[in-house]
């Protein structure tokens, strides 16, 4: 039985590492043609940075129904066309994920290292840093501590920090509004992860999205992430790096255990953790604040995103650091920021109005 699991372990493997190198492929030759296209426009005199990364909605006078049906954002539209890179990335990285299933690529050490890089890379690396940190800028962090969290950010696949940045600009913006890239007001599907699937020409390449992050891109080191696709080598490095960890321990099935596990697992759930704040939280849930969008408080996101499902309290109060704003609203993310404040490794730390009485930050 061991030797049948190693057999379709084994062929699993070569099928997924030709089906890699033809994506690899891809995204190396996209990077020839976009070689040309990382450099910043001109300044616009017209443009205020403060429209994207500080603006507060103030609470509309009624809530938003929900109801509403939206057609997809008009630019993704004439033309439609399939995003390549997500379109083939997405579904590969599932189904290296799926070796999960064979017994011959588990190890126990895997699974701890999987669960731990959960924290690690999602909670640090997308919650704290791309979200909280570079998108609404709750806090200030040293240089050398952004960028190393930004890194993790980086090993989560989930494109660069400017074009991430971007996207959750656009849609606080446009909230539940037809611009707004992944509103679940479309369908469910959409807002969960079809959205990624097709062209938008807003972040089609940092041409489009670099008047929403002009902010970020003034710092080189986020210009030089969107250069020759150098965000994608860190995520090749960073799984290279788990292998060549676990094959100088135990060998070739230690080292294949660390990276399905503890990359390809633990890529997928943190995925579906950031997407369902994208869906779940635009349908299903409670409302603090009326806002005017269909955002939501949801239990479970709120737990399983550490405290990135109180929707609406961060749509309501979008700079707060702080989105879990009752006291059972458990936020993990929140409270890694306090301690990282206690330590003396950030300031200026945003905190919800509602706490101060009007006061939001400290």
């Amino acid at each position: 039985m061991a030797g049948l699991w190693g057999g379709v372990g084994g062929w699993y493997t070569v099928v997924g590492g030709r089906l890699a190198r033809f994506v690899l492929f891809n995204q190396l030759f996209s990077a020839k043609k976009k070689l040309m296209s990382t450099e910043v426009a001109p300044e616009d005199p017209t443009y205020n940075d403060d429209e994207y990364t500080t603006a507060q909605k103030e609470p509309s006078a009624a809530p938003d129904s929900g109801k509403r049906d939206l057609e997809w954002p008009e630019t993704t539209v004439n033309p439609t066309q399939l995003r390549w890179r997500y379109a083939t990335g997405i579904p590969l990285i599932h189904l290296l994920a799926c070796l999960a299933f064979f017994p011959w690529f588990f190890s126990w050490t895997g699974l701890v290292v999987g669960a731990l890089g959960l924290y690690v890379f999602g909670t640090l690396g997308v919650n704290l840093c791309y979200h909280r940190l570079l998108t609404h800028q709750g806090f200030k962090a040293p240089k050398w501590l952004e960028h190393f969290f930004a890194v993790l950010g980086v090993c989560t696949m989930q494109d660069t920090p400017a074009c991430w940045v971007a996207m959750h600009r656009i849609h606080h913006k446009h909230s539940d509004y037809r611009p707004d890239p992944h509103s679940p007001l479309v369908n469910f599907v959409w807002g969960h992860c079809g959205w990624l699937m097709f062209t938008n020409r807003d972040f089609r390449n940092l041409n489009y999205y670099q008047r929403f992050t002009r902010d970020l891109l003034r710092d080189p080191f986020y210009m030089k992430l969107e250069r020759n696709e150098r965000w994608l080598w860190i995520y090749t490095i960073h799984m290279l790096l788990f292998f060549l960890v676990g094959f100088a321990i135990g060998g070739l099935q230690f080292g294949l255990s660390l990276v399905v596990w503890g990359v390809f697992v633990r890529t997928v759930i943190t995925w579906h953790i950031t997407w369902s704040v994208n869906s779940f939280t635009h349908v299903w849930g409670y409302r603090n604040y009326e806002t005017d969008d269909n955002s939501r408080n949801n239990f479970l996101v709120g737990l399983w995103a550490n405290g990135e499902g109180w929707h609406n309290n961060h749509h309501a109060d979008q700079r707060a650091a702080a989105h879990g704003h009752k006291w059972w609203e458990f936020d993990v993310t929140w409270l890694t920021i306090r301690l990282l404040e206690k330590l003396g490794l950030v300031e200026n730390v945003v905190r919800p109005k509602v706490w101060a009485g009007g006061a939001g930050e400290k």
